[in-house]
């Protein structure tokens, strides 16, 4: 700025802020106009824009009140991405400021958590056991770690856990962070740690909050530290003996100091040192490297002494295994691939892994779009081996991270933090490219975990509530197949195990299908189960496709998936891959697959036959296209052993009928032979079924029968036998009105008189379901002759008192002589049957007597509004009366004995004299 632009400037900064800036301004122009005062001995003055010296802390203003409106605002909103969004770009402005040791990063984050803190759903979480959102979590996680140990203890207390995280027993990662730095004033520093007390009163005493404090406190002239950074790795254990390294249990003993040593290169890193975290990381791998080894020689000579002590599924019960680094609240696997691989990158990628690395909350769909980043192999300054790399290092100690034996934190969000970190972990590992060394560092590794007993989660002896490995050996199988096929199937074999669930028999729920809510209800409760067993299928379908042309691989994979996986609805969901794959939509089918597909279906059949599963109808159905695809030697095969694979009705429903139908005759091709040996399967099948279950499946048994005579007697005699103790009216109707579609009337009527003995209406039940089915059947013998009705009505009359349903059968039998379907009908007079003579006159009387009844009853409980629908029941009464030679009497008699019994009810009586006399 010129002179004049530069007074301006200052005129109106004194014209705005006059009450804060004037006396500010009036003492030093009172200095200026000193001629000997030394504000005049200086050249030039302050220039405010052009920051501090080289020498100075940078700090710059920060407008406090302005953080704090905008952080309660975004907490205080509906939870939509733009607000989510400006929160983690508030928590990456405080890390861009660490970097820059810009001093104002740790006042801008104590704000924030201030914020947070004094969030007031914060009192309805603690309390009452509201669940927080999922994006309020991920908000929390930027600031909050929870203390496990304190988690573990609350939830053995109470049930209600699976949704509660107690914010306020935490490690504030970014303050743990903050701590370290040593250009931070001291007066900051005791503001941090009062701010720390203030949460503290809160948070149970020593936990893992305190610990980190304290190692991250340490000074630059720390020995410790200096030990570190000089590659000497033995600080992080209590000394270089190997029994130093594991507890009786053979538990190591120096993972907590690695957790700390990982929030201490963190903390370098956001701090801007980046060569001393570098440094300090490359220490942990390398101690992280020799405890593994130390542990499988130790495994080595405690093996033999051990296994004995594991259960028959190899599910080792004397080693505990604690919380894991996978999972861990400060993530010190993420921090050390981060650290060693932000080494290895190519210089142009290194903006992008930035962002990778700030934006924690950015989503999988976004962060798969992006190109992936480019490695390179950038030498150790001492390099303990010739190929030794950053970038190796850091895949070290990814994969001995997501291989760690760790038992399953307690309580639900725990658990998907957990699966998150290994998942993004994984996200990470596939983005490199396997070259020589990567390959080297993967086989290593790889057998190192196999054969590193408990210490391994893909080790021979692990417990049995430790966190499968299923997703972790899916990257490894894929990653190993092309170069070591052999290696890759071993670790594929032992990771697809399960064994929290190997103990139970019936692990199946009755109706979902799914592992029964005895397993989850032991502790620790395992929330994610179902996320696990999806990746236990997925490893599997993954295995299976890539064995699908070699047979013994293939059907090494068939067994370990028939004895791990123990819910149906993932092992039908494997079948249905295994199929998907066998039959592509495009190219040729495989037999090798379609053939493990219907295997896997077969025990999916065995597994669901006695439960509820609302899929079960599907399963049934899939099942019998799949065989269908495999040919008719595995039609006649489950059609032989259906009683261990189906119930009775869906063997002769949706497994013989599809069989035998002409769909299906016509994909299979087959010939006037196969065709018979099929037919000749699904009777015997029919009959055995029939004989089993009558009710349901003797229709069907009568269909699948009919072509073969003896077979279709067989099944009809089954029927009848069953008709007297355990068949339904209503099922024996059915039957018998199929029996005369099918051209057998008098076995229809056979059996439609023994339906008829079964059938109960009282006077009341105008409406019965069955009366379709009495008319029926009485024209059914009224169309077979004078015997067959005869023998009809005298059933009907027994078991039926509703008169209207009496009636209308009268009338119908009248309408015409019987007898006129029978073949010799020519022969016989046509004539309608009289009322007063057999058979008809038992069943007008009967009739008569229901009305006098009915009648009799409606009038006990009538009310006005029923008065008309009451004389239209009496005008049809009278019609029937009509029908006998002294109904009229009988009827005139009725309506004088109603008149005396109910002359109270005089609107009703009234309307009887005006319609009868």
């Amino acid at each position: 700025m010129d002179r004049q632009q530069l007074q301006k400037l200052v005129q109106y900064l004194i014209s705005e802020h006059h009450t804060e800036v004037l006396p500010t301004a009036q003492r030093l122009a009172d200095q200026i106009l000193q001629q000997t005062h030394p504000i005049n001995s200086i050249q030039g003055a302050p220039d405010p824009t052009a920051g501090g010296s080289a020498e100075e802390e940078h700090c710059w203003h920060l407008d406090a009140e302005q953080v704090k409106q905008q952080v309660g605002q975004y907490l205080t909103q509906p939870v939509y991405f733009n607000a989510n969004k400006q929160l983690y770009f508030m928590f990456s402005k405080v890390r861009e400021m660490e970097r820059a040791r810009d001093s104002n990063g740790a006042k801008m984050l104590m704000m924030i958590t201030e914020q947070f803190l004094n969030d007031p759903r914060l009192l309805l979480w603690k309390t009452n056991g509201n669940p927080m959102s999922e994006k309020n979590r991920q908000h929390w996680d930027q600031i909050d770690s929870s203390d496990e140990d304190e988690l573990r203890h609350r939830d053995r207390q109470r049930d209600d856990s699976q949704n509660r995280i107690a914010p306020e027993h935490s490690l504030n990662r970014f303050q743990n962070n903050i701590l370290p730095n040593r250009d931070q004033r001291e007066r900051d520093r005791r503001s941090s740690h009062r701010r720390h007390k203030k949460r503290r009163r809160l948070t149970p005493p020593r936990t893992i909050f305190h610990r980190a404090i304290d190692a991250c406190s340490m000074t630059w002239e720390d020995e410790h530290l200096k030990a570190i950074l000089s590659g000497e790795t033995s600080v992080l254990r209590k000394n270089r003996h190997p029994s130093s390294y594991f507890n009786e249990h053979g538990q190591p003993l120096w993972k907590e100091r690695v957790t700390v040593a990982c929030s201490r290169v963190d903390a370098l890193r956001s701090h801007g040192y980046t060569s001393e975290g570098l440094r300090l990381a490359v220490a942990v791998v390398r101690t992280m490297k020799q405890a593994q080894k130390e542990a499988y020689i130790w495994w080595g000579s405690k093996r033999e002494e051990v296994l004995p002590r594991c259960s028959l599924s190899g599910a080792c019960r004397s080693f505990g295994s604690g919380s894991g680094w996978i999972g861990h609240p400060l993530d010190p696997i993420t921090c050390l691939f981060d650290t060693l691989a932000e080494a290895s990158l190519m210089p142009e990628d290194l903006p992008r892994f930035q962002y990778h690395s700030d934006w924690l909350g950015v989503s999988n769909e976004e962060t798969t779009t992006l190109t992936p980043l480019r490695y390179r192999h950038v030498p150790v300054p001492d390099a303990n081996e010739p190929w030794e790399s950053y970038l190796t290092l850091a895949l070290e100690a990814a994969l001995i991270g997501l291989g760690q034996q760790r038992a399953m934190p307690p309580g639900m969000y725990a658990q998907e933090k957990a699966c998150k970190q290994e998942e993004k972990m994984i996200l990470k590992l596939q983005e490199l490219t396997f070259d020589s060394p990567l390959l080297t560092v993967l086989r290593r590794q790889a057998r190192l975990l196999l054969e590193g007993g408990p210490f391994s989660g893909l080790g021979e002896g692990i417990h049995p509530e430790s966190v499968p490995m299923h997703t972790f050996a899916k990257f490894l199988f894929t990653s190993l197949l092309p170069h070591d096929p052999d290696l890759a199937y071993q670790l594929g074999l032992r990771a697809i195990r399960l064994p929290i669930l190997e103990d139970h028999d019936d692990v199946d729920d009755p109706v979902s299908g799914n592992v029964s809510s005895l397993v989850l209800s032991r502790y620790p409760r395992w929330f994610t189960l179902t996320h696990i067993e999806t990746q236990q299928c997925a490893l599997a379908c993954t295995m299976i496709n890539a064995a699908k042309n070699d047979v013994l691989r293939l059907r090494s994979v068939l067994d370990s998936s028939l004895r791990n996986i123990h819910s149906s609805s993932h092992l039908f969901k494997l079948a249905q891959d295994a199929f998907r794959l066998g039959l592509p939509s495009e190219g040729q089918r495989n037999t090798l697959l379609l053939n493990a597909a219907l295997e896997l279906g077969l025990q999916v059949m065995r597994m669901t036959l006695s439960s509820l599963n609302w899929r079960r109808r599907e399963m049934v159905r899939w099942l019998v296209t799949c065989a269908t695809e495999v040919g008719v030697s595995a039609l006649i095969s489950i059609m032989q052993s259906w009683y261990s694979l189906f119930t009775p009705t869906e063997a002769t429903g949706a497994v013989a009928s599809t069989i035998m139908s002409h769909t299906t005759v016509m994909r299979l091709q087959l010939d006037r032979a196969k065709q018979d040996e099929l037919a000749a399967c699904a009777r015997s099948l029919a009959l055995q079924c029939a004989t089993k279950d009558p009710p349901n499946c003797a229709l069907n048994a009568l269909t699948l029968c009919e072509s073969d005579p003896g077979s279709f007697e067989a099944a009809y005699q089954v029927v009848v036998d069953a008709a007297a103790h355990t068949m339904t009216s209503s099922q024996l109707f059915t039957i018998a009105r199929y029996m005369e579609h099918r051209g057998y009337p008098h076995r229809a009527y056979t059996l439609a008189t023994l339906a008829m003995q079964s059938v109960h209406l009282a006077y009341n039940q105008d409406t019965h379901p069955a009366i379709n089915d009495i008319h029926w059947a009485v024209a059914l013998a009224h169309s077979l002759g004078r015997g067959e009705l005869s023998q009809m009505l005298p059933i009907l009359v027994k078991n039926v008192q509703c008169a209207t349903v009496l009636s209308d059968v009268l009338r119908r039998c009248s309408l015409s002589a019987p007898g006129i379907a029978c073949p010799d009908s020519k022969r016989r007079p046509i004539k309608p049957l009289a009322f007063d003579k057999a058979p008809l006159r038992g069943l007008l009387d009967a009739t008569i007597l229901a009305y006098i009844n009915t009648t009799n009853s409606r009038l006990t409980h009538i009310s006005p509004r029923h008065y008309q629908d009451f004389i239209d029941f009496l005008t049809k009464a009278h019609e029937t009366f009509m029908l006998a030679h002294d109904g009229h009497i009988q009827f005139a008699q009725l309506i004088e004995n109603m008149k005396v019994a109910y002359k109270g009810k005089k609107k009703l009586m009234c309307l009887v004299r005006e319609r009868f006399g």
